[in-house]
């Protein structure tokens, strides 16, 4: 009966561990995985990045003096962001996947000693059951019996031995485990922030750099590349021939000119009256 018992609780305490160790084999899995796309997503960003700042200085070379100046210390901001994102990447493999990968090699040991465990009670079990055979089958037969319950001693001394070396496996294994938890996400945090600390730094300068861009004089350089030295407004073309008609109508000749018609006009008046007068004096 007392074999039975402990057969049983080692039998729970084993299902337990079990349990547990698929448990962390499938949650560490994950989190290995997707921490390790988390990495591969952040250096395909670090590389578009890359790109964009090749394309910034492009367009900057063909922008007037302000504009380049300002996109190619924009750019420079940019490339000098995607320099802490690079380290960004490499510290995350190091301290985060690396470690998280690390575990298949535990969890395999682990699972060892927990099938070797497995072993051993199910030879416990199998003497256990011979045990009670040969009791019910030859009860007087004190010899076969006797082997029997050696066999059967054997077998738990061994279950014991193995369940006892299991459990010390698996309780360093989950203080390490609970250790590791803690540091990998620990150095996850402390990476991204000090990746956003230095980014938010350079972007401000960045920032800086655009808001510094002088639009009005850029403005006159476009201008003034579209309009040469001697280019003139056709709007203005048209006012100075406006005024220039103006002044020629009010010049001191015109005036003269005018002055004289308006003096012979009169006379052909004076000269019409003097005629209607002549008929009616011979009336």
């Amino acid at each position: 009966m007392t074999n039975a018992y402990d057969a049983r609780a080692r039998d729970n305490q084993t299902k337990q561990i079990q349990e547990m160790v698929t448990n962390v084999k499938k949650h560490f899995g994950q989190l290995c995985q997707l921490f390790a796309a988390y990495t591969r997503k952040t250096a395909r960003l670090r590389d578009k990045a890359d790109l964009l700042v090749k394309e910034v200085h492009f367009y900057g070379d063909t922008e007037t003096p302000n504009l380049r100046k300002g996109l190619k210390l924009f750019a420079d901001q940019l490339a000098k962001v995607q320099d802490y994102r690079h380290a960004q990447v490499e510290r995350l493999e190091a301290k985060v996947v690396e470690p998280l990968k690390s575990y298949g090699t535990i969890l395999r040991f682990n699972r060892e000693n927990l099938k070797a465990t497995l072993s051993a009670r199910s030879r416990e079990v199998q003497q256990l059951q011979q045990l009670e055979r040969m009791r019910q089958k030859n009860p007087s037969d004190r010899q076969i019996i006797s082997q029997a319950e050696s066999n059967l001693q054997r077998a738990t001394m061994n279950a014991t031995r193995t369940t006892l070396q299991l459990e010390e496996a698996i309780d360093e294994f989950e203080k390490k485990k609970i250790k590791d938890i803690k540091t990998i996400f620990t150095e996850f945090i402390t990476i991204e922030m000090a990746f956003h600390a230095k980014a938010l730094e350079v972007y401000t300068t960045a920032f800086h750099h655009i808001q510094d861009v002088e639009e009005d004089e850029d403005l006159q350089v476009f201008r003034s590349t579209l309009r040469p030295p001697d280019y003139r407004n056709p709007l203005e073309l048209v006012c100075t021939h406006s005024r220039a008609s103006l002044d020629r109508i009010h010049s001191p000749r015109n005036l003269q000119l005018t002055s004289c018609s308006n003096k012979e006009s009169d006379e052909d008046t004076d000269d019409d009256d003097d005629d209607d007068n002549s008929f009616e004096d011979e009336d």
